[in-house]
């Protein structure tokens, strides 16, 4: 009997064969956290050990509150900086580098066959170059760096492939929404997600990364898409170090097969408060919206602001806009090629690479009554900061097309 990716990754990991449900002790080969590593740390110190076992193997990043909004968070980063500092932890990346999923993936950590973990549901979003990646506690992230290991259940897997040419208007992130839709956010609980299909390999990393990111939102430990020559030019002059691609066998064992024609499809609107909200966007067309949010670790990459800029040139927002770019390379290339300059001639702020207004923090807190229309990856009650406020999710090109008029807008109308 064959093989699923992940049950080859773990049993390589555990030194033995291994099946779904089993439980295996394995060591992550890279360990992630970002402004919460700071309660971790105390965690760590509980535990009694000193000196965290691979230092090499960790990796901080800050970008959840950046720069710090209040004193609490500068005290929190003061301490993540010194315990960075005591425990010669070399993978450090200051609040002038980006969104942790952006950054780590642009400083080649994330690699086919590696097997990585963080203290952020969002590590998913490393499957996307044939990792597995998974979410974890911050105890469990607390272990690891004392013990080097941790213990997992192998998951089983969940296959989605999805066919069919996208229309211009169509993005990977509307093909997310319309799959969540369909198999619901506890769709694929506690399983490995595999993305497959001729639409899946037409894509770039970043729009893989979409796919990945949003495997969070179905419930799934981790989110998958087969490497191929896309994925290794990805990594030439980028991959830190040797990696091996694995991939499912032909006669593996899958829980679920699920196919998805994405031809005809409508662009996709996650309505409030849950992700599987789903709708086409002509249900909600002409909900006024106060304000529309275009980036963040799902949809702030360099393809994504090409996408908004499109439609935002020459156009003035009606809704106020902000845009988040994932990091400080995107920005900087998005500087180049005059995507920012678009932005803020039509009216929208540019602001800097980081989590802010997604997770209510600070930059575009939401006040009661408010409406967002939004590319990040969740519209929980409260999660920007108010939990009278609506958010709707949608593609970069719906939102930008929306902020031109105010209210939620096919992008059709400007491409």
């Amino acid at each position: 009997m064959g093989k699923t990716f992940v049950e080859k990754l773990m049993g390589i990991k555990a030194g033995k064969e291994v099946c779904a449900s089993e439980i295996v002790s394995i060591q992550p080969d890279y360990v992630l956290s970002h402004d919460n590593a700071a309660a971790i740390s105390n965690t760590f110190k509980k535990i009694g050990v000193d000196k965290v076992k691979f230092p090499d193997r960790v990796v901080i990043i800050l970008d959840h509150e950046i720069p710090a909004p209040k004193e609490s968070s500068a005290t929190n980063h003061k301490e993540i900086r010194n315990f960075v500092k005591e425990q010669g932890i070399k993978n450090f990346y200051d609040i002038n580098n980006g969104i942790c999923h952006q950054v780590l993936v642009e400083q080649g950590f994330a690699m086919p066959g590696k097997l990585i973990v963080g203290s952020d549901s969002h590590t998913t979003t490393y499957g996307a170059l044939g990792a597995m990646s998974a979410g974890i506690g911050r105890s469990e992230v607390a272990a690891i760096w004392a013990t080097g290991e941790l213990w997992f259940q192998v998951p089983e897997t969940l296959k989605i492939v999805i066919n069919g040419k996208m229309p211009n208007y169509i993005t990977p992130k509307d093909i997310v929404l319309y799959v969540i839709g369909q198999i619901k956010a506890d769709g694929a609980d506690y399983q490995a997600v595999e993305f497959t299909g001729e639409a899946v390999k037409a894509m770039d990393i970043g729009e893989r990364m979409v796919l990945t990111n949003m495997a969070a939102e179905m419930g799934a430990k981790n989110g998958y898409v087969p490497p191929d020559q896309v994925t290794l030019d990805y990594l030439e002059g980028r991959a830190k170090g040797e990696f091996e691609a694995l991939y499912s066998d032909e006669d593996a064992v899958f829980s679920r097969v699920l196919e998805f024609d994405i031809s005809e499809i409508p662009p996709s609107v996650a309505k409030p408060h849950t992700v599987d909200n789903y709708c086409g966007i002509e249900e909600v067309a002409g909900t006024k919206i106060d304000q529309a949010l275009i980036g963040t670790c799902t949809n702030g990459r360099l393809s994504d602001l090409e996408a908004a800029a499109r439609i935002l040139k020459g156009q003035k927002v009606k809704a106020r806009t902000l845009v988040i770019p994932a990091s400080w390379a995107v920005y900087k290339e998005a500087m180049k090629q005059g995507y920012l300059e678009t932005f803020i001639d039509a009216g929208a702020m540019v602001l800097n690479p980081g989590c802010g207004p997604c997770l209510g923090a600070h930059q575009g807190v939401m006040a009661p009554g408010e409406v967002t229309f939004s590319t990040a990856n969740r519209n929980f009650k409260g999660r920007m900061g108010c939990r009278e406020a609506d958010i709707y999710l949608g593609s970069p090109l719906a939102v930008a097309a929306s902020a031109i008029t105010g209210e939620i807008t096919h992008p059709g109308r400007f491409l």
